[in-house]
C-alpha cells in the first residue's frame, strides 16, 4: 500500500504538502488567468482540477525561461519540488518551486527577491525534452487541413502532445494565425 495517497490534501490546487514525498515531473495542459491574489493557474495533465498556482518568484522563473506567451506552455514539462524554506509573512510555511523545465538548453539562473531589498540567485536545470517518435508527417497533415481552423487546432494539439519540434509548432501556429485573419 502506498500511504502517500492517503496524505494528499483536499484542495483545489497544488500545495507544498503534495511534494513532501519528493519532486514530481508534470506536464502543462494549459495556463489560465486566476484571481488578483493568485493571477496564474498552470493546469497539469497529471492533476486535473488541481492547478499549480506559482508564486511571483516562480512566475518570474517561467517568464525568464519560457517567455511571456503562456499559450506555448502546453505540452511542456516542469519538475516541481516542495521547499520547506519558502517564507510568507516572515514565517517558513513551505512552498512549491521549479527545479527543472523542458525547452531550455542549459541551466538558467535568475536573481529572485528573498526579502525586501535582498536578492539571491535561483537556478533552474534543463529537463530533457522528449523527441517526436510519432512518425507523422506534420507538414503533409497541415496541408491537408484545407484551412479548417478546428483541424489546424487539433493538429497543433497533437503536434505538441507528440513533442514535434519548435519549427513544426511555429508553422502550425502561423497557419492558424493566417487562416483566422481571413483573406488579405
Amino acid at each position: 500500500m502506498d500511504i502517500a495517497e492517503t496524505t494528499a490534501p483536499k484542495s483545489d490546487q497544488q500545495n507544498y504538502d503534495d511534494y513532501v514525498g519528493g519532486p514530481k515531473t508534470v506536464t502543462v495542459s494549459e495556463v489560465k488567468a486566476g484571481n488578483a491574489e493568485q493571477p496564474v493557474e498552470v493546469h497539469l495533465a497529471e492533476f486535473p482540477g488541481r492547478p499549480f498556482k506559482p508564486s511571483k518568484s516562480m512566475r518570474r522563473v517561467l517568464l525568464g525561461c519560457w517567455g511571456a506567451d503562456s499559450s506555448v506552455y502546453a505540452g511542456r514539462k516542469m519538475k516541481l519540488f516542495g521547499d520547506p524554506d519558502v517564507r510568507f509573512g516572515g514565517q517558513a510555511v513551505g512552498g512549491i518551486r521549479i527545479a527543472a523545465l523542458s525547452h531550455i538548453e542549459k541551466p538558467v539562473t535568475i536573481a529572485l527577491t528573498v526579502t525586501r531589498g535582498k536578492r539571491a540567485p535561483f537556478t533552474v536545470q534543463p529537463l530533457e525534452t522528449p523527441k517526436d517518435t510519432s512518425g507523422r508527417d506534420w507538414l503533409k497533415e497541415l496541408n491537408e487541413t484545407n484551412e479548417d481552423l478546428d483541424a489546424i487546432v487539433a493538429l497543433g494539439h497533437a503536434a505538441r502532445a507528440n513533442h514535434a519540434g519548435k519549427t513544426i509548432i511555429d508553422m502550425i501556429t502561423a497557419e492558424w494565425t493566417r487562416v483566422k485573419a481571413g483573406p488579405a
